[in-house]
This record gives C-alpha cells, structure tokens and sequence, in this order.
C-alpha cells in the first residue's frame, strides 16, 4: 500500500508540474495578447491627439500669415470645436495676462507657437504665437480636443485609463479600471507639438478574472486525462510483464524423481501436443477441401511446428532439472535486487491478502547461482508464506526478507507471522510428497532444497520468534576475479 501510495503520488505531483506549465503558458500568451492590444490603442491615441494639436500650431502659423483685419475674430469653433477663443494683440498694444506676455517673448525667440498658461484640471490651456503685426492666442478645451469619433477604445467600458500630464497637472481623458493585484501596462510619450509638450499617459491593470481560467481548467484535464491513459496503459505493460514472469517462474518444478518428471511432462506438454494434434488436423482438412487452402492449411502447419518446438523445450527444462551436468552455468546475482523483484511480481497477491511486505538489505550481496533457480526459491518461499499467514489477523501479516553477508556465504532470509511449522513436521519438510496444506504435493520445498544444493548453497527451516517461520537461503559469494 504505501509503494502504491508513493507512486500516487509521483502520477499527481507530474500532473501539477504538467498542469502548472501549460497553465502559466497559456496565461503568458493571453497577457501578451492583451499588452500587444493595449499598446496598440495606447499608439493610435497618442497618434490622434498629436494630429489634433499639431493643428492648432497650423491655426496660429495661418493666423499669423493672414493677418486677418481686426474686428470680430474667425469663427473657427465651427471647424475646431476645442478653441473655444481666440486672442490678438495689435501692433503697439499689450497682453492683458503677463503669461501671455512671457509666452510671446519666448516664441518669438523660438519661432514657434509657445504654451502660455494651463488649468489641466479644468481641461483648459493658452497657445501663443508671435507675428508681426499683430500676435495670435487660442484658448483650447482639452476634452474637444480628443477625436471620440476616431478613438479606438470605449471611454466609458474600457479597462484602459488615459491621462494628459505637464508640470505636476493632469487631466483624465479616459477613466478606466486600475485595481490592485494582477499585472499593469503602461505607456508614455509626448505629444508630437512642441507648443504643446503634454505627456499622453496610458495604463491597463489585469486581473486574475481576466486570465483564460476556461483554456487553463481544460488543459489540466487534457493532462490529467493524457496521464490517466499512460498510467493504466503502464499498467497493464507491468502486469503483463508480472504475468509473463509468474508463467516463467510457474514452470513446474524441476523434479528429482521418475515420477514428478511424469507428472511435469503430462502437466506442460498437454497443451503444445493439443494444440499441435488440433493444427495438423485443420490442415488435413483444408487440404481435403476442393481447391485445397493451400495459405490456410501452411499457417495451421507453422503453428503447429511452433508447439511442437514448445513441447521440446519444456523436455530440454525438464531434462536440465534432473540431470545436474545439465544445470545452466551459475551468474552473479543480487539477492536484494532477486528479492525485490520477486515481491514486484507477487505485489497483486501481496495487496490482495494485506501483506506487508519489506526488503531488509545493505550493501550489495552478490552469489554465484542461476538467475532462474533463485527466482524459483523465492518465488515459492514467498508464496507459502503468504499461505501461512492466511489465519493472521490482516494487521499482523508481515513478510521480512533480510540480505546479509555470512562468511563466505550470501544469506537471503524470508520470515513471516504465520503460525510457524509444526515441532514434527519440520524434520520432514523437504522430504519429495510430504506436505502440511491440504491437497498439496508436497514438492515445492523438496524442489527449493534441491536447486540451493546445486549451485552449492543450502536452504534451512525454522521457527521466527515471536512468531512464523523462517526459511533461510545460503549461497557462495561470487568470487571477485584478481
């Protein structure tokens, strides 16, 4: 359970990874998005406003041009609604405001119009020209000067809020929404008239209710789902290894008697001779058909071959395990890593009786065996204690199997909390057909004693304290070469 746990575990943690990259992707591609909108708006208005003022540097120079007669000033409000007037100094007279005056002075110097005065909370600021001879003066309304009409944004819904600053002193063309949290854009530049030098500020706030939650929410079930799928198909890879494995491991014993031999040839070659007897006979019957199926019958032929080829390496297994000069040559193996593999293999059976199961090891513990024989031993081992602790309560079942080194020996140790083995039946217990489970032949110890004897180790049983059984396997260490 807790390994289960643990890979749980592994299965959410890559999920939030997962989810959390794709989410911050997807948010990072909206907020660049919405910066690339806000900054273009935030352009066409600087660029509408400039266009605006720019005009009335163009109004003074052609009132200074002009010279248009005194009298009633050009009623030039029905083209450009934001000069709300125009000022004119005669030849010889004198502006009546000493900003004016200050202004002349410096556009004259200039040669250009100059900003005289402005009142940005109020919306209102004076322009002068100097010209010869007389000298011109608007009065603007800034809130006309904006060309609604042309603006690119909703004044009263957008989220974007627009302000003209100079001096200290700003006005608001455009509220907006700026809240706390989230992300802000901002944008700055002045406004291309030198006689008008505000600064067209812009900014944007946006928050966390505006991020794509919908695109993100269905990218983490996307993932989820994607893992899901590669979770159960991992699965079912590892249990049909588990299951390719337990088939190998299940072999029958390899027997040291006539009799087990029989029962282990009738046992594993029933099915290849069946299904060869089945083959041939499909093809005796094709070919009796009129035309033959020729392609039919040599495919019921090939599998036919393919059993029989089984059949005869289930007698080469059997053979090696009754003929010792046929025993496969011994390897290094890893009793830890033989252990955990076979508690990998028998982990539904261990979950499915409530076992705890645990490998007690330090450093690596190398023998000299077959790879396969040791398997074999811990397999059964394994097994029959699952077995005898059947009768445990399901909190007590504990399966320890401890790795150590013994002098020249590799020991591997398998204790449970079953009930243990009987005073009298422990001298038999790897005696060929003696068996303390009903209905058992009593030939998987038997079996176990023999394969730890060839490859010169050997396998012990007794009592574990409190309680169980221990079995107790000892192997040569492999010898390190000089």
């Amino acid at each position: 359970m807790p390994l289960q746990l643990n890979r749980l575990a592994v299965w959410v943690l890559a999920w939030c990874l997962l989810g959390t990259i794709g989410a911050v992707v997807l948010a990072r591609a909206e907020l660049g998005q919405l910066r690339d909108a806000f900054e273009t708006d935030a352009r066409i208005v600087h660029r509408l406003l400039s266009q605006r003022v720019v005009q009335h540097d163009a109004v003074l120079s052609s009132l200074a041009l002009l010279q248009p007669p005194a009298g009633p000033e050009p009623r030039l409000s029905s083209v450009y609604p934001q000069i709300l007037e125009v000022k004119r100094r005669e030849a010889g007279a004198q502006w009546s405001d000493q900003a004016l005056v200050q202004a002349e002075a410096r556009s004259r110097a200039l040669k250009r119009p100059e900003l005289a005065s402005m009142d940005l909370a109020a919306g209102r600021y004076v322009v002068v020209n100097a010209a010869d001879p007389a000298s011109f003066a608007l009065r603007l309304d800034l809130r006309q000067v904006v060309p609604w009409a042309e603006w690119p944004m909703d004044p009263q819904t957008s989220s974007v809020r627009v302000r003209l600053a100079h001096l200290g002193q700003e006005v608001t063309l455009q509220p907006g929404q700026i809240g706390s949290g989230g992300w802000s854009f901002a944008f700055e530049k002045h406004l291309a008239a030198e006689s008008q030098p505000f600064n067209v500020l812009a900014e944007r706030h946006v928050g966390w209710a505006e991020l794509p939650w919908l695109r993100m929410l269905a990218w983490c079930a996307l993932v989820a789902a994607a893992l899901a799928a590669l979770r159960a198909l991992l699965g079912q890879q590892e249990q049909r290894r588990r299951a390719e494995e337990l088939l190998r491991l299940g072999q029958v014993a390899r027997l040291n008697q006539m009799g087990e031999l029989a029962a282990g040839l009738a046992h594993e070659l029933n099915q290849p001779l069946t299904a060869v007897l089945a083959n041939t006979q499909a093809a005796q019957r094709l070919l009796a058909e009129d035309p033959p199926e020729l392609e039919t019958a040599r495919g019921a032929m090939v599998q036919a071959a393919t059993q029989a080829r089984r059949a005869s390496d289930v007698i080469a297994r059997l053979r090696r395990s009754i003929d010792p000069s046929t025993t496969a040559p011994l390897q290094a193996v890893n009793l830890a890593e033989a252990a955990a593999a076979a508690l990998h293999l028998l982990a539904p059976r261990l979950q499915g009786q409530h076992v705890h199961a645990s490998v007690d090891a330090g450093e690596p513990v190398l023998v000299a065996a077959d790879p396969v024989a040791v398997e074999q031993i811990i397999h059964n081992l394994i097994t029959n204690a699952i077995e005898a602790m059947a009768a445990t309560a399901e909190a007590g079942r504990r399966l320890t199997l401890a790795v150590a080194r013994e002098g020249a020996q590799g020991v591997l140790s398998i204790s449970d909390t079953g009930p243990g083995i009987a005073p009298d039946a422990l001298p038999r217990l790897f005696e060929p057909f003696f068996s303390t489970r009903a209905g058992g032949l009593g030939l998987g110890l038997s079996l176990c004693e023999s394969l730890a004897a060839r490859m010169g180790g050997q396998l012990i049983a007794g009592n574990h304290t409190p309680t169980g059984a221990i079995f107790t396997l000892s192997l040569p260490l492999q010898s390190t070469p000089s």
